[in-house]
C-alpha cells in the first residue's frame, strides 16, 4: 500500500525557493519578461508596426507619399524589431539572472541597440539626412520598455494574484458533494472488498495532493492523464457498468505540456453532463495524438437521451469550466494552441491542440 501524504505536502513553489544544506533559504531569480512565445512576437511586430505607420503620417501629402514612407520605415524597423526579440529571447537564461531591475535595464538596453540598428540601415539607404542616431536610439528604448511591460503584466496573469483567488481555484477543483460520494462508496465496500476500498481511498489522495500542492507553471500531458485516470477510477465504483471509459493515448504526445489540472475538470465536466444524468450511463473517451508538430487532445462523451415528452435529462452548466481551461491554455501557450468545445452529431468534444513536445 502507498502512503502518500495529504495534510503534510509542503505548500511552496519548488521553481521560487530552494533550501541549501546548511538550512539557508535561497530566493531563486526569475524571468520577469518572456519574448519567445510566436503570440508575443506577432503582437510586437504589430504593435511596432502601428507606431510606425502614425510616425509616417507626419509631413506626408497624400497616400502614397504615406505608403512610400511607410514601407521605407518598416524596411530599417522591422528587422530591428526581430533583432530585439530574438535576442532577448536567445539571452534568456542569462536574463533569468540578473533579477527584476537588471532584467527591465536590460530590455531597455537592447531597444536602444535595436534603434541604433534601424537607424544604420536608413543611413546606409541614404534616407535620412542628417542621421538621427540620438532620436532612434531613444525612440528604441522607449518602444521597448512598453514590450516589456507589456510582458510583465502578461507573466503576472499566470499566477493567482492573491489568496482568495487560490482558495476559488482550489474550490472548482474539487466538489464537495464528489468527496461526501467518494467516502460513501469507500464505506460501503470496507467489509466486502476492503483491498477494492484501499486503493479507492488512495486514488482520492492523490487528487487531494494534486490540488493542494502548487505545481509550477506547467505539467506535462502524461502527468495529466495519470491524474484522469485516478479521477475516473473512482467515478467508476460509484457508476458501475454505466460508465465506459476508452482510452486512446499516442505515447508520442506524453511529454507535450498543459496548465496543471486541466484535463480533470474536462472529464469531471463529462462525467456530470453525459453520464450522471442518464439511467444507462455513457460512454466517454479520451485520446491523445501527434499530427506533426502538434499534438491533438479530444475528449467526448455520449449526450443524454430525450425522455417520453422529448425534453433532455440533466441540466446544461455555464460553462464556467471550459472558460477557465480555455483562458488557462492562452496565458500558457498563447496562439500556439487552440481549444474547442461543443456537440458533434450524438456526443459533445473537447479538442485541445497544442505545440508538439520539443523531442517528438
Amino acid at each position: 500500500m502507498q502512503k502518500p501524504r495529504i495534510l503534510s505536502t509542503p505548500l511552496h513553489r519548488p521553481d521560487a525557493i530552494a533550501t541549501q544544506p546548511q538550512g539557508r533559504v535561497e530566493i531563486r531569480r526569475v524571468l520577469v519578461f518572456d519574448a519567445c512565445h510566436a503570440g508575443v512576437v506577432l503582437r510586437a511586430v504589430l504593435f511596432v508596426e502601428t507606431v510606425v505607420g502614425v510616425g509616417a503620417l507626419f509631413g506626408s501629402q497624400s497616400a502614397l507619399e504615406w505608403l512610400a514612407r511607410l514601407a521605407l520605415l518598416t524596411g530599417a524597423v522591422l528587422p530591428a524589431t526581430l533583432a530585439w526579440l530574438l535576442t532577448a529571447c536567445s539571452l534568456k537564461q542569462r536574463l533569468q539572472g540578473l533579477g527584476v531591475a537588471g532584467q527591465l535595464a536590460a530590455g531597455v538596453l537592447l531597444g536602444a541597440l535595436a534603434g541604433l540598428y534601424a537607424c544604420t540601415i536608413l543611413a546606409w539607404m541614404d534616407a535620412v539626412q542628417p542621421v538621427p542616431w540620438l532620436a532612434s536610439a531613444a525612440s528604441g528604448a522607449l518602444l521597448a520598455a512598453m514590450l516589456v511591460v507589456a510582458l510583465v503584466l502578461r507573466a503576472q496573469a499566470r499566477t493567482p494574484a492573491a489568496t482568495t483567488a487560490r482558495l476559488t481555484e482550489l474550490q472548482s477543483r474539487i466538489r464537495p458533494h464528489f468527496l461526501f460520494n467518494t467516502l460513501n462508496s469507500a464505506i460501503a465496500l470496507v467489509r466486502d472488498e476492503p483491498a477494492k476500498a484501499e486503493a479507492l481511498l488512495e486514488d482520492l489522495s492523490d487528487l487531494f495532493r494534486s490540488a493542494l500542492t502548487e505545481q509550477g507553471e506547467s505539467v506535462t500531458l502524461e502527468e495529466e492523464i495519470t491524474l484522469a485516470r485516478r479521477y475516473l477510477a473512482i467515478e467508476q465504483v460509484r457508476f458501475g457498468e454505466r460508465l465506459q471509459v476508452q482510452w486512446r493515448l499516442d505515447p508520442r504526445a506524453d511529454a507535450a505540456l498543459l496548465p496543471p489540472l486541466l484535463l480533470q475538470p474536462l472529464v469531471e465536466n463529462a462525467v456530470k453532463h453525459g453520464v450522471e444524468p442518464c439511467a444507462r450511463g455513457g460512454k466517454l473517451r479520451v485520446c491523445t495524438e501527434l499530427r506533426g508538430r502538434r499534438v491533438v487532445v479530444r475528449i467526448t462523451n455520449t449526450l443524454p437521451v430525450a425522455d417520453k415528452w422529448g425534453a433532455t435529462v440533466g441540466t446544461k452548466g455555464h460553462g464556467i469550466a471550459l472558460a477557465n481551461v480555455r483562458a488557462r491554455l492562452l496565458l500558457l501557450h498563447d496562439v500556439q494552441c487552440d481549444f474547442r468545445a461543443g456537440v458533434h452529431g450524438d456526443v459533445y468534444e473537447v479538442r485541445i491542440t497544442l505545440p508538439a513536445p520539443a523531442l517528438a
